[in-house]
């Protein structure tokens, strides 16, 4: 008895798409010096997205946290965290006029495992937990080199008049 072996449909992939700076200023209000993010990559639909902060010893915060040994501020990887998770939101929203804001309403479990340096680049791996109305929650870690820098999960929230 012979039989045909067995195939195994791959599961189909999910497109990605990268965002540049100017992109991004399209769609979150930020400018320098608050413009964390330089490039957002493997963008997934609304589910997910990779933001990426090249951290340069001009930015203007390293004048004072640290004078002598510069260290990203921690509240600073958390922005740059959501602003990344405001791309995601706002890229997915059908077009309407004017750029709605994305604002927090909650940081849970922000974790700092090691310095962010001049020098570094900062991944930010931004993954939806879930999406109810105009309120999304969503978890992020921050890489540099492979090796975790940040984590956090935040609550924000779509308000449309600006």
């Amino acid at each position: 008895m012979s039989s045909k072996p067995r195939t195994i449909e791959p599961l189909a992939e999910k497109k990605t798409h990268d965002l540049d700076v100017q992109s991004i200023m399209d769609l979150i209000p930020h400018r320098y010096p608050f413009l964390l993010i330089d490039k957002v990559v493997d963008v997934v639909g609304d589910e997910s997205a990779t933001g990426i902060k090249c951290v340069s010893v001009s930015e203007p915060f390293f004048q004072g946290h640290f004078p002598g040994q510069p260290i990203m501020p921690g509240v600073l990887i958390v922005e740059a965290m959501a602003q990344t998770a405001g791309v995601i939101v706002v890229n997915n929203l059908p077009n309407s006029e004017g750029q709605p804001g994305v604002y927090f309403m909650t940081i849970e479990n922000a974790r700092f495992r090691r310095p962010v340096v001049p020098g570094d680049t900062l991944y930010l791996h931004v993954k939806k937990v879930r999406q109810r109305a105009k309120v999304w929650k969503f978890s992020s870690e921050a890489m540099v080199e492979g090796q975790l820098a940040a984590e956090a999960s935040f609550t924000a929230m779509i308000v449309d008049d600006r």
